[in-house]
Parts: C-alpha cells; structure tokens; sequence
C-alpha cells in the first residue's frame, strides 16, 4: 500500500505527496510568496463515496493531509478566510485580557459576519478605559508574532485542567461537545489556552487590522437564571483600509438607528408598562404601516393570491400535529388553559392557511391555491436579543402559502422570487444577494423528511434560481427544519446586508396533516406547499427602511408629504385653500398656522423630515403659486400651484423613490 497520497489543486493539477504533507508545505511547494500570503486552506472530497456529495472544509496550514483529497489555499483574496482571520482575532482578544486580567473565566469567542466577540466571566466590570488597555496589549501581541499552535488533550486530562483554573463554561463545552474516549483540539496563543476546533491562521503577526467595538452583557447559555458574562464585541480586517471604511460605516449607521429615529419622528414607541418586545405604531408610523399592508395587499390581489385572517390562539393540538410543539416550542409562549383546551399564541400562520386549504377538498384545477395573510405572530426572544423594530416578540408577517402539484412547483417558487425583487425595487432598494439554504446530514442538526426529499426540493430551488439568472450561495446546514429555502439579503444605503425575504419549500406540513388533491386521474394525492415572506415582518422592514432613508422616507410613503406654511396670519386662508385642493388629489397635507416666525416652522418641519415645504404669502396667493423648498435642495422654486399638485401627485402614484 502506499505511502503517498494525491492532492488535486484548483487549477485542475494533481500533485502526489507523502502522507502527512501539510498545506504549507504543498504552499512553499508552489511558490514562498504563496506560502508568506497562506492563512488557511479548504480541503474537499469529491463526493466518490457511495451517497455522498462533495464536501469542504476549513483547516489550519500545518494539519497533516492523510489521504487524497481537493486542497486550496487561501489567502486575503478569499471570503472563507476571513472568517479565519476573525476566529483568530477573538483569540487574540482572550489572550490579551488573560494577560492583563488573569482572573477573568473564558466562555466562547465566534466569528459573526462583521466581525468577532468573546464573552468572559469577571465579577468587576470592564470599562472603556479597559477596553484601550486590551486594544493595546492585542497590537503587542501582534508584534510577538505568537503561532496559533494546535495540541491534543485525553479528554480527561482537559477537563482536569480546566476544572482546576475554575473555567466552568470550558468544561461545559468539552462535556458538551466530545466523547468520552477522544482526544480534545487545545489551541495555545502565547500564554492562552483554549478548547477549540479551529482552524486558525497560522500566526498573530498576520492580524494586519483591529478595534474592539463595545462591552454588552450575555447570560450564560443564554439563560437569565445563569451568571451575566460580559461580551467584547470587535472587527477586524484584511487591510486598515477595510477597516476604516467600516468604522466609517459604523458612524453612518449611528445616525440612523430606527430607534433614534423612531423618536425623533414620532413613528413608534416600545412601552415598558406593556412589556418588551411590543410595537406600539404612532400615527405617524400608522401612516407608513397603511401604505405598507395596502401595497402588499393589492399585489396579492394583482398576483392571484386569495386574502386570508386567522386566529391568534390555536389549540395546543394544532402545533403538536404541526410539530411546532416538538421543534420549535422553545420560541413559544406557555399555554393557556381554557375551560375546553389549552392554547397557544400562534408563532407562525402556516398551520392556519392549512385548515382552510382542508376545509373542502380540491381538485387539480384548484390548484395552485395561494392564500395570503398579513397575520401577527408571536414569539418569545430572550430580554438579551430583542433590538427595536429588528428583534421582537409580536410582530406582522407578510405571510402567504401556495398548495400545488408537484408540476407547477417551480414556476410557483420562481413568480415569489420574481414577487420579492418587484418588493424590494418598490420600496427603493436594488441591490441584493441570494443564498440558498439546504439540509447538511454531517451536522447532526434535527431535519425532518427523506435525503430523497431533500434532493429534491434542493434541485428545485437550484432550477429556479438559474432559470432566473441569479447569483446565489449555497449555505449547508441553514435550511428550514421542513425543508430547504432561498434567502434574499437586500443591500442597504451603506451597504449593510439585511435579511428580509424568504421562500421555503415545505413537503412536511402537508404530510402531517393528510392534505390532498384530487388528480387528473382521480387519485388522491398530496400537494407540496411554498412558504413565502417578502417583508419578512411589517415591524423589521419599517425598521430597515427607516436607516435606509435615514427617516427621509420617499414621497408616497412619508406621513406627512407637504406642509403649508403662511408667512402670516392673513395669508392662513389661501394656504387652507392650497391644503384642500391637495388632499383632494390624495395629498397628506398640514396647514401649520401657528403664530411663529415662519423660519423656526420651517426649520421644525425639515427635522422632521418633510419632502415639501410650502411657503405662501401675498405674491403667492395673487399669482395661485406656492413657493416649493424640497427636501434635501438649498434652492427654493416658485410654481403653479396646480403645477405642484400635479408633479407630487405623479410621485405618489409613480411610488418613485426620488423627489
């Protein structure tokens, strides 16, 4: 047998190494610049074995490569890499603050898309001050150049260690996390130990750009009855122009929080008498609410959808048949006990679209039934994750179900990625990414339905975004636990990814509640089902748009799209008059009348972000003109006042997202 193995290259090139050759090696092999630029590599089986599709991995570059397998390496011109590099960062964080703080306990320390955080246990607080402190002890640790070195552990031998020091989160992970019998992966950064299963780059010298971010609090597990751990929160980057630029975009996104703005504008408050997580919309916030549920509302209508309501407590029964009651319990609400049942707040409105599909049965030429429902949900998210408009507990989803035959499957799934891209160019956004989400069996995760199924809905999904010519990510392990889905991020005004649209292949719902169609030859059969969410939620959408526009919302969804403002008293009549024939072409129009100088109105208005103001006095009101100061131009312009109404009113009618 032999001692050498294969190892195939990206350009199609296949070197034969001894066994125990590392990636650094097959590097240096290529080339030292190679080599220098190396962070990790990927290494991947080409699916040969019976069953078994092509899987990667991440490793470090000193792993020893046992058999024959795809190997790349990657440096700082590849994304995976970066995930790498900011793992390695949160080491690199840990290692500083043991120095500095030797009493601190470790809990865990991830890459997240932006960045990195490690959360620690220490009874006195970290402060700002402390967090310079550890920023510069990183930049030293940088310069030692330490190496991420990897070790083996008895598992036993692991555990006594850290049980020793008093690390209780890291016993918990190695009893978690490996059996009894294996060997545990130890990572040590200088004077640092970790439990960790990398991979890692190979050195600290590589880490080129930092900041740590802010302190927040994180209970243990997640769980408020478990000690508070106090979380780091940092970046990193490949380059410090990288880094700036998302500093930069940092600064930005404070200026645009919704919670701010929210505030500032007067569009929706959370109220601490009625708890967390509950969304009470202001007038204003009612206004862009309304125009909202009415655009999806006409394109359900437009799109043939039928318009739907459903309860908002359903039996408990219900969501054990749905098995909402074994995987997803955890997210919802206790029961209540009623005279006849107990019952749950709905989590979800799918089970409710379900009944009314099997209140009559439904022949082929039924089908595709699509019921849709901006139906409000609730969910119980921890006190620690909820954020404004972006994490709540009662929320509005812009849902809707298709039931229909195996046949219309992906013609239906591609008119609901074509929907959520005519969604998000309404609302003003163009630019996005698409992710498609499956089941990976290597995780171990609780997916329901047949590798089969799976196959199958994946393939779908896959001919539906290559017949539409979108570029897409497969993300394995992702998937809905009933089945595969497509993810549509949109790209925000600087650049923030935010997950909105949904659309999700379910072949375990209609199973579960025996739901079928008579076919064409007179068979029984069982529908497949789409679930689909384009806003995502009402309240998460609101959010986003508010820091897209920065709360300068475009005309046809601004609360208040023109305020008339008389120069003096006497001047209050014409602009009553101007007012009238603006909300008879369906302008949301305000007179403010008030007995100020007409600069500070102004001034009050433009905070809140008006598109027109229009000021009228004598020369207006001979001339039937309004002097227009539009948001956002230094330069006023006089015009007709049916000119004006005219040129708002194609804004509106247009939904244009320019002035």
């Amino acid at each position: 047998m032999s001692d050498n193995i294969h190892i195939k290259l990206p350009d199609g090139s296949v070197k034969e190494v001894a066994k125990g050759t590392t990636a650094l090696d097959i590097a240096n092999s290529i080339s030292p610049r190679l080599a220098d630029a190396a962070l990790a590599a990927k290494v991947s089986n080409n699916g040969n074995q019976a069953g078994e599709g092509a899987r990667s991995t991440l490793i470090d570059l000193t792993r020893p490569l046992e058999k024959d397998t795809d190997l790349q390496i990657l440096t700082d011109k590849n994304p995976e890499a970066l995930e790498v590099y900011r793992h390695s960062s949160a080491h690199l964080l840990a290692a500083a603050v043991l120095e500095l703080f030797p009493e601190t306990k470790l809990g865990h320390g991830p890459a997240t898309e932006s960045g990195f955080f490690y959360d620690f246990y220490r009874p006195a607080p970290f402060t700002p001050e402390d967090l310079e402190k550890i920023e510069k002890k990183m930049q030293e640790l940088v310069q030692q150049n330490l190496p991420y070195a990897r070790e083996f552990l008895p598992r036993e031998e692991g555990l006594q260690k850290f049980k020793g020091e008093g690390d209780f989160m890291k016993c918990h992970f190695i009893e978690q996390f490996t059996k009894p019998d294996e060997k545990i992966s130890i990572y040590k950064t200088g004077k640092f130990l970790d439990f960790c299963r990398g991979p890692h780059i190979p050195s600290t010298g590589k880490i080129k750009a930092f900041k740590l971010l802010n302190i927040a609090g994180a209970y243990w597990l997640g769980d408020e009855k478990n000690p508070q751990l106090q979380r780091i929160y940092g970046t990193s980057f490949f380059s410090k122009k990288d880094l700036d630029q998302y500093l930069n975009q940092i600064e930005e996104a404070k200026k645009r929080d919704h919670r701010v703005l929210g505030k500032q504008l007067d569009l929706f408050s959370i109220q601490e008498l009625a708890g967390p997580g509950l969304i009470f919309w202001h007038p204003k916030g009612g206004i862009i609410r309304k125009e909202m549920e009415d655009w999806m509302r006409n394109q359900y209508l437009k799109r043939g959808y039928s318009l739907v309501y459903t309860p908002h407590v359903m039996r408990k029964q219900l969501w054990q048949t749905s098995g909402h009651e074994g995987h997803y319990a955890q997210n919802m609400f206790d029961t209540m006990e009623l005279d006849d049942a107990e019952y749950r707040l709905k989590p979800m409105n799918c089970p409710g679209h379900i009944l009314i599909y099997k209140d009559s049965l439904k022949s082929y030429r039924d089908l595709p039934v699509r019921l849709g429902e901006l139906g409000t949900v609730y969910r119980y998210e921890r006190s620690g994750v909820m954020h404004g408009l972006l994490r709540v507990r009662g929320f509005t989803q812009d849902d809707a179900h298709i039931f229909c035959t195996p046949e219309q499957i992906e013609k239906e799934m591609a008119d609901c990625v074509e929907f959520a891209r005519d969604t998000l160019h309404d609302f003003g956004f163009d630019k996005f990414q698409t992710e498609l989400s499956t089941w990976d069996p290597s995780q171990g995760t609780s997916f329901v339905g047949s590798e089969a199924q799976w196959k199958l809905a994946t393939t779908s999904l896959e001919n539906v975004l290559n017949g539409l010519g979108i570029e897409f990510t497969t993300v394995p392990g992702e998937g809905a636990f009933y089945g595969p889905k497509i993810d549509i991020k949109l790209v925000d005004a600087i650049g923030r990814l935010w997950q909105l649209s949904t659309v999700q292949f379910d072949f375990n719902l209609p199973a579960r509640f025996g739901l079928e169609y008579v076919a064409e030859d007179g068979t029984r059969k069982q529908p497949v089902m789409v679930h689909r969410a384009l806003y995502g939620s009402v309240e998460r959408f609101f959010g986003v748009l508010i820091e897209h526009y920065a709360g300068a919302f475009p005309v046809w969804l601004s609360p208040v799209q023109a305020v008339m403002i008389p120069i003096a008293e006497r001047h209050v009549e014409y602009a009553n008059k101007v007012a009238a024939q603006l909300k008879a072409a369906g302008v949301r129009v305000e007179v403010d009348g008030r007995n100020e100088k007409m600069n500070a109105k102004i001034r009050e208005h433009a905070l809140q972000k008006v598109p027109f103001l229009l000021v009228v006095g004598d020369k207006e009101a001979e001339a039937a003109k309004v002097n227009v100061r539009t948001r956002g131009k230094e330069k006023t312009e006089d015009m007709l006042t049916a000119e004006f109404v005219q040129r708002i009113s194609k804004l509106i009618a247009e939904k244009s997202p320019g002035m």
